[in-house]
């Protein structure tokens, strides 16, 4: 809920305001005032992220006999530490490792997060509970506006602009879309607007309804977690089309660099393509 207020500032504030104003990200003088208030005082992001790390990795079998699939050595380091810069540029320090499958060399790899300069809270599934499932068990700590990330993708988005559009829409689930060229082997996103209708699961490429799909990437407020049933579920097919027919699911469409690391194939290519941070 927006509330209109009137300020007095001096003329060489008002300017500094202006210049901040872009046109796209930052649209007009209150929406800059806004903004800049957001963040002198940490209301420009969530403060908790969730990163889903309980999967077999079956795809990179052998190795993952042995390795945990969020331990691969991506350029020298691990997929999670590359989120990890992202979500520190937006001072987000704040994550739970949902683990699963090998976890214990996870948490021994990771240990607290004071090494990488976060603070980490594991939850651990006894049995597969899926995407959804393990937001579930999180639950208890997650009591504000979060993000839910995968453990196996290399992303940059802006999360500032990610969240005011989140809030700006009134959205219970804001799902991070990006474009690839052939959407035949992913859920692609129909959507009317900014908000999405349903994901259309490997759709045939004459058929898909567009070339966004989910990054891997989604806002959440916690009412949603209320969704999620019991035992095994996965947020795709369990939780988003529950938020969406209450007009509720939005697609934020970014264009930064996005590498799916899922398959060797696509690992390989992350390896030799992915820029980092600037």
């Amino acid at each position: 809920m927006k509330e209109r207020i009137t300020i007095t500032l001096d003329k060489d504030i008002i300017s500094a305001v202006d210049r901040k104003i872009d046109g796209r990200k930052i649209k007009n003088r209150s929406h800059a005032i806004e903004l800049l208030l957001a963040r002198v005082l940490g209301e420009n992001y969530p403060k908790k992220v969730i990163f889903l790390l309980g999967g077999k990795g079956t795809r990179f079998r052998p190795i993952t006999y042995e390795l945990p699939k969020a331990l691969l050595p991506m350029q020298g380091r691990t997929v999670p530490e590359h989120l990890m810069d992202l979500f520190k540029r937006f001072n987000i320090k704040d994550l739970i490792f949902s683990v699963g499958y090998k976890s214990e060399k996870i948490k021994s790899y990771f240990g607290d997060g004071s090494n990488f300069g976060v603070k980490i809270t594991y939850v651990e599934e006894k049995k597969p509970l899926g995407s959804a499932g393990a937001l579930k068990l999180a639950s208890p700590h997650l009591n504000g506006t979060f993000i839910v990330t995968n453990g196996d993708e290399l992303k940059d988005i802006d999360i500032e602009d990610m969240f005011y559009f989140h809030k700006e829409n009134n959205a219970m689930i804001t799902v991070a879309l990006t474009t690839v060229d052939n959407p035949s082997v992913y859920g692609v996103a129909k959507l009317q607007g900014n908000k999405i209708l349903e994901f259309v699961e490997k759709p045939d490429p004459d058929n898909a309804p567009s070339k966004l799909i989910h990054a891997g990437l989604s806002i959440w407020e916690p009412e949603a977690l209320k969704l999620i049933p019991a035992g095994f579920s996965m947020y795709e097919k369990d939780v988003f089309p529950k938020v969406a027919s209450q007009g509720k699911l939005y697609g934020y469409n970014f264009s930064g660099q996005w590498f799916d690391t899922g398959t060797p194939e696509r690992y390989e290519i992350a390896l030799k393509k992915w820029k980092g941070f600037k």
